[in-house]
């Protein structure tokens, strides 16, 4: 069950560096899809700070330590004011699933709305909050609720529509309104700030406020998942949600994958109100490892990286040259449908038909394998499989931006 890249032909690694990873033989590959070695494969600032730490200690959470409180203290200046309280975690999927549970016991509701195709984790409560996996295994449980993806290329509502923002969140609206007919409460809207297995969509500006006015009127909690997406990649914001507006904030906002670089750690950020609600049960929380010192020093090194490098405007500077080569390809390749993204989050759908926009499956899984056969690792997402999905580490360059663009074009040819 264990399911690899390319299992028809598997790449076996052996070592790593910024962008470029190599099998046993020597060849290299250019990495598109990594966002876990968010800046950068075996960073020698990050190994450093891993190394140093190991040496000093490594010990249960339960300890006093300066580097979780420096830790919170540091990721709280990049977040808005009223999200200061910090859970420390060992992975995305555990941040998921505490968030569900402080909404649960803030709210003392039950049930969860979140968007289709979403995937949020692999523990049983995240499956059962996942429509990617739980349509393949024992279906919906009663107490969530699926809206569709305000995705305005191939959605319910598209580019056309007048008003596809409005549109979208009244499905929220409307779910909310069918759930308490039927006695059931909304404990929370469960969302990717930019929903990744999905397609790589980028949700329209205003989205978010509409559905959180909608799920604050009924007693829930907005929850940001920024598990894929955090930490500067979109470039021009640190946070995701934050490409929605400033007048955006979340209650609840989880984090995991790029957090350590490749290291096992992950957060949960929520307010005082809801933390303190969630104590107030007489129940510690606990989590053996979740910020030992070694995380948060590993923690802490990713951050100042992210800003030693200007990594954000990096992004913002190439993931925009990258878009700007893809959308003259989509000119030239009708298969490529429509390129979306923001800084180094980028997808690419292709397409069957124009009109139609049937999803390309079989031209795309061919397009991958050719493009490892050049040295490429880049693979699909969406419900298709159809759209090229870009998250490379952060220091992707434009050089490498061109090379990939020049090896699809040669290919689509």
């Amino acid at each position: 069950s264990c399911k690899l890249f390319f299992s028809k032909d598997p790449v076996k690694i052996v070592k790593a560096k910024g962008q470029y990873m190599y099998d046993e033989t020597g060849k290299q590959y250019l990495d598109c899809i990594n966002n876990v070695a968010h800046v950068g494969h075996c960073h020698p600032d990050i190994v450093k700070a891993a190394h140093e730490q190991n040496q000093l200690l490594n010990t249960n959470s339960r300890y006093l330590h300066d580097n979780m409180v420096d830790y919170a203290e540091r990721l709280s200046k990049t977040l808005p004011d009223k999200l200061c309280i910090f859970y420390f975690l060992n992975s995305g999927s555990e941040a998921n699933d505490l968030a569900l549970r402080l909404a649960r016991q803030y709210t003392k509701h039950e049930d969860v709305i979140v968007l289709d195709h979403a995937y949020h984790g692999h523990l049983t409560s995240l499956i059962d909050i996942s429509p990617y996996k739980f349509r393949n295994l024992e279906g919906q449980k009663e107490w969530v609720h699926v809206a569709p993806v305000p995705d305005t290329y191939r959605g319910l509502y598209r580019e056309d529509h007048k008003d596809a923002v409005t549109a979208y969140a009244d499905e929220v609206k409307n779910i909310i309104e069918q759930a308490h007919q039927r006695s059931r409460k909304i404990a929370a809207f469960f969302v990717e700030s930019l929903p990744s297995v999905g397609g790589q969509i980028i949700p329209p500006a205003g989205y978010f406020q509409k559905v959180a006015e909608h799920v604050h009127k009924a007693g829930g909690v907005f929850i940001a998942d920024e598990i894929q997406v955090g930490f500067g990649r979109v470039g021009k914001h640190f946070w995701a949600f934050q490409l929605q507006g400033e007048d955006f904030i979340p209650d609840i906002v989880t984090m995991g994958k790029p957090i350590g670089n490749g290291h096992p750690i992950a957060c949960v950020a929520t307010t005082r109100e809801i933390a303190e609600a969630f104590a107030a049960t007489g129940v510690e929380y606990f989590n053996t490892f979740g910020g030992n010192p070694v995380s948060c020093a590993i923690g802490l090194a990713v951050l100042d990286v992210i800003e030693k490098e200007h990594l954000q405007a990096h992004a913002t500077e190439v993931g925009n040259f990258l878009m700007k080569l893809l959308e003259e390809q989509k000119i030239k390749h009708p298969i490529i449908g429509d390129v979306r993204g923001s800084g180094l989050f980028i997808g690419v759908d292709l397409i069957k038909d124009q009109a139609e926009r049937t999803p390309a499956t079989a031209e795309a899984e061919y397009l991958i394998t050719r493009l490892k056969e050049e040295g490429i690792l880049l693979s699909t997402d969406g419900p298709g499989r159809n759209v090229l999905k870009f998250k490379p580490p952060m220091c992707f360059s434009m050089e490498d931006a061109k090379f990939v663009v020049d090896t699809i074009d040669k290919l689509l040819t």
